[in-house]
């Protein structure tokens, strides 16, 4: 029996990456993370849409998993969850699909290719393989944990060979540019050991330093490190969730880490900068989010050394919405440049970093709208920052 078509799919595009072998001139990209959907309104996503790029990088945080205003943002909430917080592969589908019927989002992922990679509300906050936020049975909290990777791989430009792997889905994966850029996609969640001093925020404590603390896990690990060594590109991207570099957040003697980054991986963070040390044309270049604010370090050889070598540069981006409308830079902005020697900008609006690669220069142009509680914001650029290529670390202005 024939079926009559009702309804027309809107067009969207795609681009096929650069051949194998060959060094593209230019590639041109953004990346974003951590849209809260009750926070505000996707103005950023809709004028990334705007934007002259090969493709996008999601970094995690795609939707939150709070039951309706269980994560107030300043002033009050203005879009409202459907439903109480999902536990099951339905709720997980329900929580999905309310985040793809903006109409702002949705004119992003039509204007371009999506590389993308969860974080923790994607399944829980701050939860650790199978440790959840609130020390739900280990069994149980799997069988969550497989649920919600079911429903991301049906919402997400995934492969379809990853289909019904539950909670052993791997998402850690190598994309390659020609020989431009390799980009290197973590998982920091599914791997990790839980977190140390009691996942407090701001606090220090000797498990942080442990070398049984992990964030990727050693199989992850090996495969990253790996590839490293094998490549030849010029550029190679680690695209991954947390705060790699150390970030001090108490003023004076005392010390304070978000232990939920990679300041509570200590040991996974130094066997890194180890091998980048040891391997100088890799032009290594992380890029981050979940912190809701922008960021630039300098990834150094010894964190507490500031003339240490600096093996690498690392990008930080803004929410697109997560925690309203934002500032331009905070108390805790404020503080963490005054203690981390190593950092070279703060911000706290909403937006995405557009990045542009050539052979001999990567250009981060911080992207940000002044408010998110209003739909229709403008957008600017509030810094640019470059890298080039054989010298780390990043540099203020475009070049």
């Amino acid at each position: 029996m024939a079926i009559e078509a009702t309804e027309t799919s809107p067009v969207g595009r795609a681009r096929t990456a650069p051949a194998v072998g060959t060094f593209p001139d230019r590639l041109r990209f953004a990346f974003a993370s951590c849209q809260q959907y009750e926070h505000g309104y996707y103005t950023a996503n809709r004028h990334m849409a705007e934007e002259d790029l090969d493709f996008v990088v999601h970094l995690g945080d795609y939707i939150y998993e709070s039951g309706a205003d269980a994560y107030r943002s300043p002033g009050g909430n203005l879009r409202h969850h459907v439903g109480p917080e999902p536990t099951t592969l339905d709720g997980y589908r329900q929580r999905l699909a309310q985040y793809k019927t903006d109409p702002d989002l949705q004119a992003a992922h039509a204007a371009f290719p999506w590389v993308v990679t969860w974080d923790d509300h994607e399944v829980d906050n701050n939860y650790a393989a199978d440790v959840s936020e609130d020390n739900d049975p280990p069994q149980a909290f799997h069988a969550r944990r497989a649920a919600a990777y079911q429903a991301y791989w049906e919402h997400m430009p995934l492969p379809p060979a990853w289909a019904g792997q539950g909670a052993d889905m791997r998402i850690y994966r190598r994309l390659a540019f020609g020989r431009l850029a390799e980009v290197d996609v973590l998982d920091t969640r599914a791997y990790r050991t839980d977190q140390p001093c009691g996942d407090r925020p701001a606090s220090d404590c000797p498990e942080r330093t442990a070398p049984t603390q992990t964030i990727t896990g050693p199989e992850q690990e090996a495969w990253l490190l790996d590839g490293l060594g094998r490549s030849a590109a010029q550029w190679n991207v680690i695209a991954q969730q947390v705060f790699m570099a150390q970030l001090d957040l108490v003023p004076g003697a005392a010390r304070g880490y978000d232990v939920d980054a990679w300041d509570g991986y200590v040991a996974s963070r130094d066997r890194l900068m180890a091998f980048l040390g040891a391997h100088p044309t890799l032009n290594p270049v992380v890029i981050t989010g979940d912190f809701h604010s922008n960021w630039v370090a300098d990834l150094k050889a010894n964190f507490d050394d500031p003339k240490s070598a600096t093996v690498g540069t690392e990008f930080v981006g803004t929410s697109i919405t997560s925690g309203g409308d934002g500032s331009d830079v905070t108390l805790v902005g404020r503080t963490a440049l005054a203690e981390n020697g190593h950092l070279h900008f703060s911000n706290s609006q909403r937006g995405y970093v557009r990045c542009a690669l050539t052979p001999a220069r990567w250009t981060a142009d911080f992207r940000v709208v002044p408010y998110v509680r209003q739909p229709g914001a403008p957008i600017s650029t509030r810094a640019s920052f470059t890298v080039e290529a054989g010298r780390p670390g990043a540099q203020l202005g475009a070049g």
